[in-house]
């Protein structure tokens, strides 16, 4: 990290540093002096909650950062499943972006490739059968999907 991050944070919002988990207190903001891996609160899914092919591979990759432990086995199962939904897709704005994600992960920036993953919720959603909330989408894109 070249320059300096500064998160602002509220009163009993947790953030995920490096696997450890800081709550603060009162609203405050925090400054990262050097590169390190965190994950904000908002940004955290539960397992239950990991019900989307996409969504499954955002939890797989949330736990390389909040568990360092487990790192090395979250990112051989990253591994394993990355091509099954490169396979599973046809929608060619998913599988551009979970080809760059591919790369992130590769050159751990994890964050950045745990963000592009939530950029594709609203268009798996169309591909998976839910078209209501993208106008002028008419026919699902996922080949095989089983959601």
């Amino acid at each position: 990290m070249t320059n300096t991050l500064k998160i602002s944070l509220k009163p009993n919002e947790k953030i995920y540093i490096n696997g450890g988990v800081i709550r603060v207190d009162r609203k405050v903001t925090i400054e990262l002096m050097n590169d390190v891996q965190f994950l904000l609160e908002s940004h955290v899914i539960q397992a239950d909650d990991a019900s989307t092919p996409l969504k499954q591979l955002y939890f797989i990759l949330q736990v390389v950062l909040m568990n360092p432990a487990g790192a090395v086995e979250a990112r051989d199962m990253f591994r394993r499943s990355l091509p099954l939904l490169l396979a599973s897709f046809e929608d060619e704005q998913i599988c551009g972006t979970l080809k760059q994600v591919d790369r992130m992960v590769g050159e751990d920036h994890i964050y950045e490739a745990l963000k592009a993953i939530r950029s594709l919720y609203a268009l798996e959603r169309r591909a998976l059968g839910g078209n209501d909330d993208i106008p002028g989408a008419s026919r699902p894109l996922a080949v095989g999907a089983r959601y």
